[in-house]
């Protein structure tokens, strides 16, 4: 996987923070697949930085869950299995549901024009007869959290952010793959509804929605075969996850190596 083409050189001096930051972004935004490797040395030179805030940055994400690393010192973005894949999809309705219902409450005129304009772009990508990927991917990632910022509950967008960390990967399978959800813009109407009813400062019926975005999503890629199923990748999860780029080995000490990273 080539990172020097999702990536920005980092330029200020809180290097950990930014690397950190970047690649939170990738896991968030459903911009590496399950399975892929990384190494410390591609990441710094995509980056354009030194190896060791590199290495701080994977040290948090391998404490998150966001990263592993594999028996042969190899980082690599987790497979989720399907259990896995239900419970957080459970929590985070309950979570991020928790968030929409309190933005309806609160949200200001600003805030609700913030979250109509994210509505309009993504509506808008979809509504292309090739959208693009990324864009619909990333679209979506500013949406949700346009929405979720409006709570003003930072803990409680700490705990989404983190559930995303570990779904981002796996997530947006649906926006990839040109599924009936984009093609007949199922999730358009699903934030619509969801816009709608902050607008009109209707928090059930904002979380009612935003649970009904999440759980079709979920089913999709549940339907898809796309996750780990009883410790193995399932046939067609091994045909439709993208190959795996080469990884250097990544030297771990003693007392990390099952952990984190030197």
């Amino acid at each position: 996987m080539d990172l020097s083409t999702l990536v920005t050189p980092v330029t200020r001096q809180t290097l950990s923070g930014d690397v950190y930051k970047q690649l939170s972004d990738l896991l968030m935004s459903g911009r590496v697949m399950p399975g892929e490797q990384l190494s410390l040395r591609s990441v710094a030179q995509s980056l354009g930085v030194s190896v060791m805030p590199v290495r701080e940055a994977v040290n948090r994400l391998l404490s998150e869950k966001a990263l592993e690393l594999m028996p042969n010192r190899v980082l690599r973005v987790p497979n989720m299995t399907v259990s896995q894949f239900r419970e957080i999809t459970a929590i985070r309705i309950n979570l991020e549901g928790l968030a929409t219902a309190q933005a309806a409450e609160l949200v200001d005129e600003k805030g609700l024009q913030d979250i109509k304009v994210a509505h309009e772009r993504f509506a808008r990508e979809s509504s292309l007869k090739k959208p693009n990927e990324a864009n619909l991917i990333a679209l979506n990632k500013e949406l949700h959290f346009a929405i979720y910022r409006q709570a003003g509950m930072p803990m409680l967008l700490e705990m989404i952010e983190a559930l995303w960390l570990r779904i981002g990967p796996i997530l947006n399978y649906d926006l990839r793959s040109g599924s009936a959800r984009v093609t007949e813009h199922v999730s358009v109407d699903h934030h619509d509804r969801i816009y709608s009813a902050l607008k009109n400062r209707d928090a059930a019926g904002a979380s009612k929605a935003l649970a009904g975005d999440l759980r079709g999503a979920a089913d999709f890629i549940i339907a898809a075969g796309v996750l780990v199923t009883n410790g193995a990748a399932s046939p067609a999860n091994a045909e439709r996850r993208a190959p795996a780029a080469p990884a250097v080995p990544v030297k771990a000490s003693k007392r990390a190596r099952a952990s984190a990273v030197k």
